[in-house]
């Protein structure tokens, strides 16, 4: 929830990371987390950053600015995707705290919940006011007057005014994080001309004939090809490059523009957990102590079962449901099955739902969350029949009990 509250305004992975880490870091070790473990949960939870409302990191505005759309329209298609994001974390947090016998810890603190609510209410205005203001205004002039917003409300209290050094200090960290951009745009202009062109016309023609027209096929190939390319590149880079050499394949095959971009978008964020530019886990395991490529792992642990949310609004015409595009009943169903399977898939990924799961039960819920995924009423049954059969075999056919793991 931290990671969200923070990550949502600022739309970095990193920077979330870092913030929360320094508090969360130490919690986290006397919870009886490892350096590894620690990190991973904390980068994910910063990667969850560029994917929440209202800022969804810098590749929103491109979404808006590729499909000719409102912001609030990509906001309002993230909504249930995010949920789904951090319901996986939630899970995998859940489930390890079990399987490790993660103990509770006792902090001290001089001011409750809401008394920092009401000293610091002022801080939650940057949750609504891009938002709000890229209703009436367009994106430059919305980010201008959220900076002002943001600077004048800073002086409601002492402890955060931005006087001459913080406010040098936040426009030199904002100029040096707009450099991130110029390139990856400079670049997306040169692709409709030149060699650039030509290759993204070859990937556009080739790729649904190496998929020999599959849509499931085209999919997964254009998650590679994100993934790849976003190993060299940040998430604003990747989206870019992808959106426009992968993104007409998919919707040639009769994807909405909306749900390839959005599947695109998804991908790139991959990115911050892939090495060599792990950002987030890096930047994690440099707070914790920990290795970067155990960190990269264990962030990929918490956050795969997610990752397979977008093959849900792209391989089937009802599942841009989760994008809320449909009737309301649709909409609630198809939220309601991809809730129950990342249920299923984060309790077979981790080996634990009521207890420690044993292999064929793993299968099962792995199964059971992939069918659950997939938006049709007849794979939505047997989802939830390979559910029902998890359960009863953990709570009637096993009744050992099986205690905690050592934590590693």
């Amino acid at each position: 929830m931290a990671s969200f509250l923070l990550g949502g305004p600022s739309g970095s992975g990193v920077a979330t990371t870092v913030t929360l880490g320094s508090v969360a870091w130490p919690m986290l070790a006397r919870a009886g987390y490892s350096k590894d473990a620690a990190g991973g949960l904390l980068s994910a939870g910063g990667i969850g950053a560029i994917l929440s409302p209202p800022v969804l990191g810098a590749a929103a505005f491109l979404i808006a600015e590729f499909l000719k759309i409102s912001y609030l329209d990509v906001i309002i298609m993230a909504l249930i995707p995010t949920i789904l994001y951090y319901w996986a974390i939630f899970l995998m947090v859940e489930f390890d705290a079990k399987k490790y016998g993660a103990k509770a810890i006792a902090f001290d603190t001089s001011l409750s919940l809401w008394q920092l609510s009401r000293l610091y209410w002022f801080h939650f205005t940057s949750l609504i006011a891009i938002v709000a203001l890229m209703i009436r205004f367009t994106p430059i002039l919305a980010v201008f007057w959220a900076i002002v917003i943001a600077f004048a409300i800073s002086f409601i209290r002492s402890d955060t005014r931005l006087g001459p050094k913080k406010l040098i200090a936040a426009l030199r960290g904002g100029s040096i994080g707009s450099f991130r951009l110029v390139l990856p745009v400079l670049a997306r202009e040169l692709s409709w001309g030149g060699h650039s062109h030509r290759f993204g016309s070859e990937i556009q023609l080739h790729h649904p004939r190496i998929c020999g027209g599959s849509l499931l096929l085209t999919a997964i190939f254009t998650a590679l090809v994100v993934w790849v390319i976003g190993l060299a590149v940040p998430v604003t880079a990747s989206y870019i490059i992808c959106a426009v050499i992968c993104a007409p394949a998919m919707i040639k095959l009769g994807v909405p523009d909306y749900a390839a971009h959005m599947f695109i978008f998804y991908y790139s964020i991959l990115s911050e957990v892939s090495p060599p530019t792990a950002l987030s886990p890096f930047a994690a395991a440099a707070l914790t102590g920990g290795d970067p490529y155990k960190t990269t792992l264990q962030a990929w642990k918490y956050t795969l079962p997610a990752f397979l949310v977008p093959f849900n609004f792209t391989i089937h015409p009802d599942g841009v449901a989760l994008l809320l595009k449909g009737s309301p009943v649709a909409v609630i169903w198809t939220f309601v099955t991809a809730f129950v399977g990342i249920f299923s898939l984060a309790a077979g990924m981790d080996g634990w739902m009521f207890k420690r799961a044993t292999w064929y039960e793993r299968a099962i819920l792995i199964l059971s969350g992939l069918a659950l995924i997939y938006p049709t009423l007849t794979f939505d049954i047997i989802g939830l029949t390979l559910l029902a059969i998890a359960v009863l075999s953990q709570k009637i056919l096993r009744k050992e009990d099986i205690t905690a793991l050592p934590v590693s």
